[in-house]
């Protein structure tokens, strides 16, 4: 049997027409070829369920396929069939004899073919599992640069904030969401704190917030506002935001001296704030960044008092779900806020919840980002003191704030308690006793109960009565409490049998009314106090000092 072209064809199903295939030279080798046959062409079907050789002459169908297999000169089409399905046609030209093709030739054809299908097949998975293999590496490749970017934008470090305590938590999902967030240094000692989600997974999600985080830095310096940051923002990524991409960002501005917290929302999930109260939440109306041009983005504020917390948290951990396809929820994430005071505890009993609500076998669906900022003091250094320090009803207080834990910082406290005090119309010795005594108490907190740690603050708390001013100085100095005052003996101490530490507390004893102190575990509190009503206060004052 001398034929004058033949080869074998591999099948792919399309939904279009196919360009036509030159037709070969007679006598010329084919090689495997790709011949693209629509869904709805008869001459699937009929190939099908052939059983056997099919001379194309003979064929009086409506078909695209079969014009191109006769326009390249084929005359004689023997199906593959490897286990029910059409895998491969074997494909022959007329013969050189210009007979037809006898009964013995298509039944070597036909043997040919039975034996050829099954390796056909097997050739064709080794191909496609290849492919796939092909297709994992190049994931896997991207996510490595995705998560590579990523990382490079998230802080190395979290802030040192006198008198707060800031904790962050971020777990990508193995395709690599666009969570971020971030917090940049402002004039006058504010921070502007960032969170962020873009749409989307992987390198393209990852390379928005490239750029949404570079904007934000370097625009935040300049525009102090929260609305008119994430105004500008948005105006500077709309133009080059990819389709069908956009970004939820929540941008803050904090004053950690006033507890002042200024925010504007663009479409990220509402912040949790746990206070006296129980859980808020803080609500800004804006867009998404990237999605309008010329958006207006509101812009709320809030006093974080002593003892609160806020929460900024991605969908990763509200929007999870559990085996049965329920949602974790925002209003369960609500209520386990308030079940912690703040910090790391705050962020271990989120996660510990969403563990218990996953189970085990869980595939994390997104990034899950946590930042948790909590305010020192409130109540603390009250509950402290305790009963002899009870705060009498008409009690208010004048001033609430926290130093870093660096020497010459005793003067900020000064300043700070004094100009609390300017109210109060204290004669000039008196205030400048007080002033002696609050610098004491802080210079002690610093040194001797934090250790010099700038990261961890004295907190001062200033109330006053109609009867008495107080004035309490709280550390953290850990389980070592608080020596009592000691009359200074130069030959004691020098003869080592004296602690100096004492000291101090002598001479602020010295300098106020009286003296408290307290010690609760980590924190211990002093407590100044002025009566006054005082014969004291009846001196002529000195004037301002």
């Amino acid at each position: 049997m001398t034929m004058r072209s033949s080869g074998w064809t591999r099948l792919a199903r399309r939904a279009a027409s196919a360009t036509p295939v030159p037709a070969p030279a007679a006598g010329t080798p084919q090689a495997a070829t790709d011949l693209s046959i629509a869904p709805n062409d008869p001459l699937l079907a009929y190939f099908q369920t052939a059983g056997g050789a099919v001379d194309l002459e003979t064929l009086e169908l409506d078909s695209a396929a079969l014009t191109a297999l006769r326009g390249e000169g084929t005359r004689l089409v023997i199906p593959l069939i490897s286990q029910g399905e059409l895998i491969g046609l074997l494909k022959l030209g007329p013969r050189r004899s210009e007979q037809d093709y006898s009964h013995d030739d298509r039944k070597l054809l036909d043997d040919l073919a039975a034996h050829a299908a099954p390796a056909v097949r097997v050739a064709q998975l080794v191909r496609q599992q290849q492919a796939e293999v092909r297709e994992r590496e190049r994931i896997a490749q991207e996510l490595r640069v995705a998560q590579l970017i990523q990382q490079q934008f998230l802080p190395h470090e979290l802030p040192h904030l006198a008198g707060w305590h800031v904790a962050a938590f971020y777990r990508p999902a193995r395709e690599v969401g666009g969570d971020f967030y971030d917090f940049v240094n402002l004039p006058g000692g504010q921070v502007g704190i960032v969170i962020g989600d873009v749409t989307d997974k992987g390198v393209p999600a990852a390379l928005v917030m490239a750029t949404t985080h570079s904007i934000l830095r370097a625009e935040a310096p300049r525009l102090l506002a929260p609305s008119d940051l994430l105004e500008q923002v948005n105006d500077l990524l709309v133009a080059d935001m990819p389709a069908h991409m956009f970004v939820t960002c929540l941008y803050a501005v904090l004053d950690p001296a006033s507890g002042l917290l200024r925010f504007a929302n663009a479409g990220h999930n509402l912040p949790y704030v746990r206070g006296d109260g129980g859980v808020t939440e803080l609500r800004a109306i804006g867009m998404p960044l990237g999605l309008l041009p010329g958006m207006r983005y509101e812009e709320r504020e809030v006093v974080l008092a002593p003892g609160d917390a806020l929460l900024l948290h991605s969908d990763g951990l509200a929007e999870a779900h559990g085996p049965g396809r329920e949602m974790f929820g925002f209003p369960r994430l609500a209520k386990l806020v308030g079940e912690r005071p703040g910090g790391e505890e705050l962020i271990d009993h989120l996660l510990g919840e969403l563990a218990r609500f996953t189970g085990p076998d869980w595939e994390q669906e997104d990034d899950i980002t946590l930042v948790t900022l909590q305010r020192s003091g409130g109540a603390g250094s009250a509950a402290l003191l305790g009963a002899a320090a009870a705060e009498p009803g008409d009690a208010r207080v004048l001033a609430e704030f926290a130093v870093a834990s660096e020497p010459g910082n005793e003067r900020l406290a000064i300043e700070r308690v004094a100009a609390a005090a300017a109210g109060l119309n204290l004669p000039g010795p008196r205030l400048e006793r007080l002033k002696t005594a609050v610098a004491e108490a802080t210079m002690n907190a610093i040194e001797h109960g934090n250790g010099s740690r700038p990261e961890v603050p004295v907190e001062v708390r200033v109330l006053a009565s109609p009867t008495e001013l107080r004035v309490h100085v709280t550390d953290q100095g850990g389980a070592t409490g608080l020596p009592e005052p000691a009359q200074p003996d130069l030959d004691a101490k020098l003869a080592g049998v004296q602690d100096p530490r004492g000291w101090g507390l002598f001479l602020i004893r010295n300098m106020v009314d009286d003296l408290r102190t307290a010690s609760d575990g980590p924190r211990h509190t002093v407590e100044l106090v002025l009566r006054l009503a005082s014969a004291d206060q009846q001196e002529v004052p000195d004037g301002p000092s």
